[in-house]
């Protein structure tokens, strides 16, 4: 059965409130700083009161897992690349690392289902389930029992590290040759859009793979009829039925951050697609959720319009492995920054309009 004691507390609307009012009253003209206000708010919701000191601890969370539907040809890349990246990962040379650097980010990487790769214990988390999910174009993906492990896996992930260090806000991303089409058909399913137009080209295919992706991810759909949001054991089968490791880990990552009131960085498609299955089980969790970017995966719109997310940016992104959501850190340490270190008007001794002086 699924969790249903995650114990989510609704961001703090008072505290928002609070946060708006200091913002609207910081030393510049009103609105001037457009998003980054608003995510100084969400970011005070979270917390339960007005951000007083920088998001500096940051770090990002990888989950990691094989994928049985690469067995169709549905990737450019064999499977043997996904534990390939996690030693890259680990061993400090992949774009993740390089961004991670330039973000003054600790990364972690979960292995969910991998066959293969090991590392430093203070760096790799292992949590595999099983070595990789069945192909979900010839039947379930896996067991409702290991879908449920999955989704306690993510939430381990989340306790082991933010035991390692007191971090103020954790991004996520994913590894997985094959999960583009396992996060396609997740999407389909989670909000009825067209198969179709939820598939895209993943690490570069050509037509004839992607016209094979495309009858995969809707024949897939085709075994779940709609079902309403809010419905956590349906999300549960769906995840069972198509997921994967690292896709249902990472759902249940976002569910114990939020349970945390730890702020969470959504990465691309992948993250988006985890973050559904997130929101059918505790819909509240999503208002813990930043999204980075939106990525060159067209269904990537689509889920994050089913999450009533916009994200911070788009810089034609597809890579994963939560490169976007670590662009975005800096941008939430920014946010962070300027709510408790400008002053008001009226702390600074600053006229408020010409001619008048602070009350």
């Amino acid at each position: 059965m699924t969790r249903t004691d995650w114990k989510i507390a609704p961001p703090d609307v008072e505290a928002a409130n609070a946060a708006r009012a200091r913002v609207d009253a910081l030393t510049k003209p009103l609105g001037s700083l457009g998003r980054i206000e608003a995510l100084a708010v969400q970011l005070s919701a979270i917390a339960g009161r007005v951000v007083d000191r920088a998001y500096d601890r940051k770090a990002i969370l990888i989950g990691a897992g094989d994928h049985g539907v690469t067995e169709e040809g549905v990737s450019a890349y064999p499977a043997e690349v996904t534990p390939q990246m996690v030693d890259a990962f680990l061993g400090g040379h992949a774009a993740i690392n390089a961004f991670a650097r330039a973000a003054h980010a600790d990364v972690y990487v979960a292995n969910f289902g991998v066959c293969g790769p090991g590392g430093p214990p203070d760096q790799l988390l292992g949590l595999c389930v099983a070595p990789r999910p069945a192909n979900f174009a010839r039947g379930p993906a896996m067991t409702a029992g290991q879908a449920a492990a999955a989704l306690a896996a993510g939430a381990r992930a989340v306790d082991e590290v933010l035991a390692r260090a007191p971090y103020d806000v954790l991004a996520l991303g994913d590894m997985g040759i094959g999960n583009t089409t396992s996060a396609a058909a997740l999407v389909a399913i989670l909000t009825g859009a067209d198969a179709a137009g939820v598939t895209g080209r993943g690490t570069g295919i050509g037509d004839e793979r992607l016209a094979r992706k495309r009858e995969i991810v809707a024949a897939a759909a085709a075994r779940f009829p709609a079902r309403a949001a809010g419905d956590a054991e349906f999300a549960m089968a769906v995840a069972a039925g198509v997921g994967g490791f690292e896709i249902v880990g990472l759902a249940g990552a976002i569910l114990a951050a939020a349970a945390r009131r730890v702020p969470i960085v959504l990465d691309g498609y992948i993250v988006a697609a985890a973050a559904l299955i997130a929101q059918r089980i505790a819909p509240v969790a999503i208002g813990y959720c930043i999204a980075a970017h939106r990525s060159q995966e067209p269904g990537h719109r689509i889920a994050l319009e089913a999450l009533a997310l916009e994200p911070l940016f788009d810089l034609g992104l597809r890579l994963g492995e939560a490169s976007g959501a670590a662009l975005a850190l800096p941008i939430v340490e920014a946010a962070s920054r300027m709510i408790a270190e400008m002053q008001t008007f009226a702390e600074a001794g600053v006229a408020t309009e010409t001619g008048a002086a602070p009350s």
